[in-house]
């Protein structure tokens, strides 16, 4: 992976897990959280996608991964606060 790739996914990470925050819980979760969030929503994101055949199609690459990633790590979050309680 070079470099330039490794820097899109923390960035394209942390926007997505600050998005989750803010949606599930009200607040972000730093930056390093951030930037765990949305990385392993985009993993749990596209597998849940490819699970139910569903295909996200909005013509920009980074916009599908962004979408993809930001439901996954909202269902993330929600089975975190559920197992949390």
């Amino acid at each position: 992976m070079s470099a330039s790739a490794l820097i899109y996914f923390l960035v394209v990470g942390a926007v997505v897990g600050w998005l989750a925050g803010q949606l599930m819980k009200g607040s972000g979760f730093g930056i390093i959280g951030n930037i765990i969030i949305g990385i392993v929503g985009g993993f749990l994101g596209g597998w849940l996608f490819s699970v139910l055949k569903i295909s996200v199609s909005t013509g920009n690459a980074t916009v599908n991964y962004i979408v993809t990633a930001l439901v996954g790590a909202v269902v993330l979050l929600f089975l975190a606060r559920l197992i949390k309680r």
